[in-house]
C-alpha cells in the first residue's frame, strides 16, 4: 500500500495534468473564435468593397489594383472566372 504521502502526491499531479488539459483547451477554444472573428471580419469588408467597387470608380480602381496582388496559384485560381462589378460611368 503505498505511504499517505505519495498517494497524495499522485493525486495532485493528475489534478495538475487535468489542469493543464482544461487550459489547453480553453486556449484552443479561444484560438479557434478568434479565428472565426477575423474570417467574419474579412468577409464583410470584402463584401463592403466589392459593392463600393460597384459604385464608385475609386473603388473600383482600388480592388483593380489589389487584384494585381494576388500571388499564390490557388488564390489566383479562386478569381480566374471572376471579374467585379464596374461602377456605370457618369458624366
Amino acid at each position: 500500500m503505498p505511504a499517505p504521502q505519495a498517494a497524495s502526491a499522485e493525486a495532485t499531479r493528475t489534478r495538475l495534468a487535468q489542469a493543464q488539459n482544461r487550459l489547453q483547451q480553453l486556449d484552443a477554444r479561444a484560438a479557434q473564435e478568434g479565428r472565426k472573428r477575423d474570417t467574419r471580419r474579412k468577409i464583410i469588408l470584402g463584401g463592403l468593397l466589392l459593392e463600393a467597387a460597384g459604385k464608385e470608380r475609386r473603388f473600383a480602381e482600388a480592388l483593380d489594383e489589389l487584384m494585381t496582388r494576388i500571388q499564390r496559384a490557388q488564390d489566383k485560381t479562386a478569381f480566374a472566372e471572376w471579374t467585379p462589378a464596374k461602377p456605370a460611368d457618369r458624366a
